[in-house]
């Protein structure tokens, strides 16, 4: 049994919680929070809670700990964990600075830990479908690709730190980044890259940004924004192949070639599991949350999500975002 503590109990922290109720040989044990509604969540579901990590480690017998709280906190929370011995999954990012990633990563060699960045589109069919695409090139060779991610201007953050460049590293590192990382686990570091954003002159931060990522033989290019208007939020991308396109219409995926009917693959989860925030029922965390436990047990990092693919991106947004790249 690997016996779970959450930290930070508010929305994404229930959602692990439902998901992790649905696999089995696991257990949440605790959680730490210091809000009175997440109090209030954790007494219903009959889960100890604790003012703070160390509290939690000394009363419970934990194995992981499930870091669900705000980025800034993250290197905080992480570290401290990591202290007492306990592998550790994050939500993403893991860090704003790719130094402080590298340091987190470190000390879970140190501890004899593993740490695993809950970038959750990894594991939809969706993506699975684009991966087997790039990696067979049962189309061809991947020729040119499109993702965007974008939304009117989110209103759920508490205390406005979505909206602090240093708490959350903003549009590229909260939006973005999925799509960042999806881009890096298929076609690898970019040659260069470079960007454009704009903005309204009220605002202290850019609302929209286009992305241009330049390989060897394709370019990407991205989107991301919060717009000022009450556009949904609508994530989509295209991949274009020797041989055929795929495009992932935010309903659909599906694969045009020449002379043949278009063809839409079985993207249908077979578990799905109520969030509880503004998503419908799912099974990308299930699935995410699934694969990080049986790695737990193995003893195995993850390959979904490996160091490799999480610094890469970390050290492009951090140029982006701050205009300073590490040098590790």
């Amino acid at each position: 049994m690997v016996r779970i503590g959450i930290v930070g109990f508010g929305g994404m922290g229930q959602v692990h919680y439902m998901n992790y109720k649905k696999i089995e040989d696991c257990q949440v044990v605790a959680t730490v929070n210091t809000s009175e509604a997440g109090k209030l969540k954790a007494e219903e579901y009959g889960v100890a809670y604790y003012e703070d990590i160390r509290q939690m480690v000394e009363n419970e017998d934990i194995d992981v700990i499930d870091i669900c709280t705000p980025t800034f906190l993250h290197k905080a929370h992480v570290m401290e964990s990591l202290s007492f011995g306990k592998h550790v999954i994050v939500e993403k990012p893991i860090a704003l600075h790719k130094e402080d990633a590298i340091e987190m990563y470190r000390m879970a060699k140190e501890k004899n830990c593993l740490i695993f960045v809950a970038y959750v589109l990894q594991f939809t069919k969706e993506i699975a479908i684009l991966h087997d695409a790039v990696k067979s090139e049962k189309y061809g060779k991947p020729l040119d690709g499109y993702f965007e991610r974008i939304s009117g201007r989110p209103g759920w953050s508490q205390g406005g730190w979505l909206f602090d460049k240093e708490k959350s590293g903003l549009i590229p590192f909260d939006l973005h980044i999925h799509d960042l990382d999806i881009i890096v686990s298929l076609f690898g570091e970019p040659e260069s890259y470079d960007y454009t954003s704009s903005g309204g002159k009220e605002k202290n931060f850019k609302e929209q940004y286009r992305f241009t990522y330049k390989f060897k033989e394709l370019n990407v290019v991205a989107e991301a924004a919060w717009y000022n208007a009450d556009f949904p939020f609508t994530a989509r991308w295209r991949v274009y192949f020797e041989n055929g396109l795929i495009v992932n219409d935010g309903k659909n995926v599906t694969l045009y070639q020449k002379d043949k009917e278009p063809y839409v693959f079985d993207t249908k989860e077979e578990v799905q599991v109520s969030t509880g925030i503004n998503l419908p029922p799912t099974g990308m965390f299930y699935n995410e949350l699934s694969h990080f436990i049986s790695c737990i047990k193995q003893g195995e990092a993850s390959e979904k999500v490996s160091q490799k693919q999480v610094l890469t991106a970390i050290g492009i947004l951090e140029e982006i975002t701050f205009g300073a790249q590490s040098n590790s």
